[in-house]
């Protein structure tokens, strides 16, 4: 049975499924849908044509489901959709897509996004991320499962992010970071592979290795991208992350004039040292 306290308010037509606790001075509105076990601990604005899986935590003053934060909404009821298992803290905020956007934002599950983060309109974000304090997404960014975005990080609107990417804090990243990487800085570069991160998705001393090769032939060695790319391409056979890497370059010709560039090297970067052990 769920518990809905008499301070908050649960507008008729909202869905509230099994087990749900609904704590003071909430506010749901009446398309709204909350899976079976969701806490809203208080003070929790669920607006618009939203969704939230099972078993989710949802702190005080965080706001889902707002309407998107562009010019071209005409407040069309376009959706905000959560996985299970996420824990949203503090003064976090997602908003719903845009009809121009494909009209759906998307959040997967078992996300840990930290207090004041923000998805923007039309983002699809993956499995088992997390968001440190403040880390914002622009409209329609793609990031992939098992990232961790650092706080205050900031990712203009297209801007797409492979998996298992660490993005480190008060970065501004403004072009695409392949699957594995590590990227920081004002206007972000990458520094490398993440190792660490690799390693706890049980890696292989092998195929850490033979990434770390791929990685270090694409980047360094001569010709323009396109042409090196071309040579690595053949690596593909040699493991699922190069595979994946190379997969994730070519998807880009699909954004087509709001294709963002690939993310590159900074200086001196090279993935033949290990993270250090504080690394995600």
């Amino acid at each position: 049975m769920s518990r809905i306290d008499p301070t908050a308010r649960v507008e008729d037509g909202a869905v509230i499924g099994d087990e749900v606790s609904i704590g003071p001075f909430c506010t749901v509105g009446p398309n709204v849908s909350i899976g079976a076990g969701t806490r809203l601990i208080s003070h929790v604005n669920l607006t618009g044509h939203t969704t939230i899986g099972e078993s989710c935590t949802i702190h005080p003053f965080a706001s889902l489901g707002g309407a998107p934060q562009s010019t071209g909404y005409k407040g069309e009821p376009t959706q905000l959709l959560i996985g299970s298992g996420c824990t949203i803290r503090e003064n976090v905020t997602m908003n719903t897509g845009t009809v121009g956007g494909g009209g759906v934002t998307r959040v997967g599950d078992r996300g840990f996004f930290m207090a004041a983060s923000h998805v923007g309109h039309d983002c699809i974000v993956g499995n088992d991320v997390i968001f440190a304090n403040a880390a914002t997404l622009g409209g329609h960014c793609e990031i992939g499962d098992f990232t961790f975005i650092g706080g205050m990080t900031v990712l203009q609107q297209f801007t797409r992010v492979g998996a298992q990417v660490m993005l480190g804090g008060i970065s501004g990243v403004r072009d695409d970071v392949i699957p594995y990487a590590l990227a920081a800085g004002i206007y972000a570069k990458l520094s490398g592979l993440n190792i660490v991160g690799m390693r706890r998705r049980k890696f292989t001393r092998e195929r850490l290795n033979l990434v770390r090769s791929f990685f270090n032939d694409l980047f360094y060695s001569e010709g323009a991208l396109a042409e090196r790319l071309e040579r690595v391409r053949p690596r593909t056979v040699e493991d699922p992350a190069i595979a994946e890497i190379v997969a994730f370059i070519d998807d880009g010709k699909r954004l087509g004039r709001r294709r963002r560039p690939l993310c590159s090297v900074a200086e001196g970067a090279r993935a033949d040292d290990d993270n250090a052990e504080t690394d995600a």
